[in-house]
């Protein structure tokens, strides 16, 4: 005879933590680690692009605009279509249209077929984002979660050391090494297609769309997977909801909505312009150095620790406290570069730069997909995941004209974006720590 019903949480607890949620980890990881490489390629492909297909720099700097603008409709669109028909099917969709445009953007037979297969695969990247961090967070018991989405997103370090590692051995194929490049990044993702197809659905969207037999037999496997003998009881059911869109700037929702998409424009402008516009600026004065692969694989190094310091303080001290700490020591570290140009001090600010505001996107992917209902939590990642996007985008505008003419003046500007993402999260009427999914 079976006891009084259980909600998902506690259903999760049962289940507990062990190989399961392992082999999620790695599965997602590894086409996070993909995605990392895939973005920062951009600039290790462009001139040899340009050198294939005759076409001036800022011409092949097209492919990583385009690459852009798809991760901006990926997210956007996937994140929503997890909401409405379930997170497994987008989730392999999203990594085949990943991985396949992808590896088929290494045989570009043209510069216009490359532009589209470029901006295809920014459509797969920008669609696993929010799959995969909302099922992440949907399999971890409360108090496990925040660490594991952190050191989920440290795969992004691991991509970065081997774009590095790829990049200097791409240089051997000359005009082609964009074709190697490209390739070799889609390997991961075609990898997790395969892997892909082990994982379960959700058990809290299947509760939540008024499937709890599905659900439970869900929780079954994982805690069969996780060596654990359970005899879990019915779950308690949950009216199934179909909110729309706006209903993430509307009600209890507004306000959080608002600051967190505040938060994540701003990161990602100072982000790319301390990792993308800064070292240019810097080259162009002595510093190239701080744009080859050398520096790169150093630069991933410390991001490292970040991650790890990330994971240890959305545990202890909580994600609105590490957020903000993460924030006003990048905000810092921004400054640092204004105290003058000895390569001491300009290669130290950068090394600050890059364990501060990565321990800031590990903590940012770790609380956002937790201050959302099931119902609206892969939508509120995917638009969390476009608003960046955007930003990325707007930096170009932002950022680079300001820093070519005032540089002191782009310093105090990336700084000052970095302090008001600090107080939007403060604004964040939630602190999501030991607190279970709704």
């Amino acid at each position: 005879m079976r006891t009084a019903s259980i909600t998902i949480e506690q259903g999760i607890r049962s289940a507990g933590v062990g190989k399961f949620q392992y082999r999620l980890f790695l599965i997602f990881g590894l086409v996070w680690m993909a995605d990392a490489m895939q973005v920062l390629s951009i600039g290790f492909s462009a001139p040899s692009i340009a050198r294939t297909f005759d076409v001036p720099l800022p011409k092949a700097l097209e492919t990583g605009t385009l690459f852009f603008v798809g991760m901006l409709v990926g997210a956007f669109a996937f994140g929503r279509l997890a909401d409405r028909i379930g997170r497994r099917p987008v989730l392999m969709a999203a990594v085949v249209i990943d991985a396949c445009f992808g590896v088929a953007s290494s045989f570009a037979p043209g510069f216009g077929w490359l532009l589209a297969l470029r901006f295809l695969t920014g459509v797969g990247v920008g669609g696993t984002l929010p799959v995969d961090y909302t099922m992440m967070a949907e399999f971890l018991p409360s108090d496990r979660r925040g660490r594991w989405l952190v050191l989920l997103e440290s795969f992004w370090a691991v991509g970065t050391l081997l774009l590095a590692v790829l990049a200097l051995f791409a240089l051997r194929w000359g005009d082609d090494a964009w074709r190697t490049i490209f390739f070799v990044t889609g390997i991961p993702a075609l990898i997790g297609v395969v892997l892909r197809m082990s994982v379960p659905e959700s058990p809290m969207y299947l509760n939540r769309s008024g499937m709890p037999e599905q659900a439970r037999a869900v929780l079954e496997r994982v805690a069969r997977i996780n060596g654990r003998s359970v005899d879990f009881p019915s779950l308690a059911p949950e009216r199934p909801a179909r909110p729309s869109l706006a209903a993430l700037f509307s009600g209890g929702l507004r306000r959080r909505s608002l600051s967190l998409f505040v938060a994540w424009a701003l990161i990602s402008v100072a982000y790319y312009g301390v990792f993308v516009y800064l070292p240019v600026k810097l080259g162009a004065e002595g510093f190239g150095f701080m744009r080859g692969q050398e520096f790169l694989i150093l630069l991933a190094l410390v991001q490292l620790p970040g991650f790890a310091l990330s994971a240890h303080g959305v545990e202890r001290w909580g994600r609105k406290p590490t957020l903000v700490g993460f924030l006003l020591l990048s905000s810092m570290g921004c400054l640092c570069y204004s105290f003058g140009s000895t390569t001491w001090l300009v290669v130290g600010s950068t090394l600050l730069m890059s364990f501060a505001l990565l321990g800031t996107w590990g903590a940012l992917y770790a609380f956002t997909p937790e201050v959302y209902p099931t119902e609206l939590r892969a939508s509120g990642m995917g638009m969390a995941g476009a608003v960046a996007r955007f930003g990325g985008l707007f930096a170009p505008s932002i950022v680079a004209p300001v820093m070519a003419t005032r540089f002191t003046l782009s310093l105090a500007m990336l700084a000052a974006f970095l302090v008001v993402a600090a107080f939007a999260i403060l604004c964040v009427d939630l602190e999501s720590r030991q607190r279970a999914l709704d």
